[in-house]
C-alpha cells in the first residue's frame, strides 16, 4: 500500500522580490514499511522535502498524501498534531536536552503528546525505549557522559516514544565515526525490519545510502534516475 504520494510538487521561497524554486514538480510513492535513502548534494532540496513530508513545512502546489489523507491544505496546528503523533525525527546534532538524563530526554515529547499517561507509565515506556537500544544501563547518564554513537541511540529512543508509524533521520552519522556510524545504520535496518517502521535516511553520503532497501536521488529540486551530483566530501563516488 502506498503510505506516502507526492503529486507533482513545488516548494518556492519568496526573498522580497525574488523567488527561489526549492522544489520543482516531485512526485513520487513511498510504501508503508520501506527502508528509503533520499540521497542528495546541499542544497539539491532534500531537507526542505524532508520538512514537507514530516508536516513542518507545506508545499508552494502540488499535493501530499499521508495514508489516505490530503496534508498540504491543513492547518499549521493540524499538521503538528500529525506530527506529533505518527513522525519521529532523529537529527546529525542529537539535540538533547545538555543537563537531563538519558530517560527524561526520552520521555520529555510524551508531556506534549499524550498527558493522560501518569509518570510511572511515562516512565516505563521510555525505559523501554531505551532497553530497544541497548541503553539500559545508562539511563541516568545525561548527554556530556555519554558517547557520540550513545547519545543518537537516545535520540533514536526518543523519536520512538510515541511509537510513530514514520521515522526521518536527517543526516543521523554525520557527528559519528565509521564504525558507530555503521553500528547505527544497521539499528535502523533493524527498526524497519523487527517494527515495520516506514523509515527515510536524508543524506549526502553514497555509505549511508547503501544501507537502505531503495534509494531516491533528488538533484536541483527534482528526482533523477542518474546518479546525483556528488558532494564534494563524497569523494565522487555515485
Amino acid at each position: 500500500m502506498e503510505w506516502i504520494e507526492l503529486r507533482n510538487l513545488f516548494k518556492t521561497y519568496h526573498m522580497g522580490d525574488i523567488d527561489v524554486p526549492v522544489l520543482r514538480g516531485i512526485s513520487l510513492t513511498v510504501a508503508r514499511g520501506e527502508l528509503v535513502a533520499l540521497m542528495g548534494a546541499s542544497g539539491s532540496g532534500k531537507s526542505t522535502l524532508m520538512n514537507i513530508l514530516g508536516c513542518l513545512d507545506r508545499p508552494s502546489s502540488g499535493e501530499y498524501w499521508l495514508e489516505g489523507r490530503e496534508i498540504s491544505r491543513l492547518s499549521s496546528d493540524q499538521r503538528a498534531l500529525i506530527r506529533n503523533r505518527q513522525i519521529g525525527f532523529v537529527f546529525q546534532n542529537f539535540n538533547l536536552l545538555p543537563r537531563t538524563s538519558a530517560l527524561d530526554n526520552v520521555a520529555m515529547p510524551l508531556t506534549y503528546t499524550d498527558k493522560s499517561l501518569s509518570e510511572r507509565k511515562a516512565r516505563q515506556r521510555a525505559e523501554e525505549m531505551l532497553a530497544r537500544v541497548g541503553l539500559q544501563d545508562r539511563m541516568d547518564h545525561e548527554p556530556s557522559q555519554l558517547s557520540g554513537g550513545q547519545q543518537q541511540r537516545v535520540a533514536i529512543a526518543r523519536a520512538l516514544i510515541n511509537r510513530p508509524g514514520l521515522l526521518f533521520a536527517d543526516e543521523p552519522t554525520g557527528n559519528l565515526d565509521s564504525k558507530t556510524s555503521e553500528d547505527v545504520l544497521k539499528m535502523f535496518q533493524k527498526l524497519n525490519t523487527e517494527d515495520g517502521i516506514t523509515i527515510i535516511l536524508v543524506t549526502h553520503d553514497p555509505t549511508v545510502a547503501q544501507h537502505a532497501r531503495r534509494l531516491i536521488r533528488i538533484h536541483d529540486g527534482v528526482i533523477v534516475d542518474g546518479p546525483a551530483e556528488p558532494a564534494p566530501d563524497s569523494g565522487g563516488r555515485p
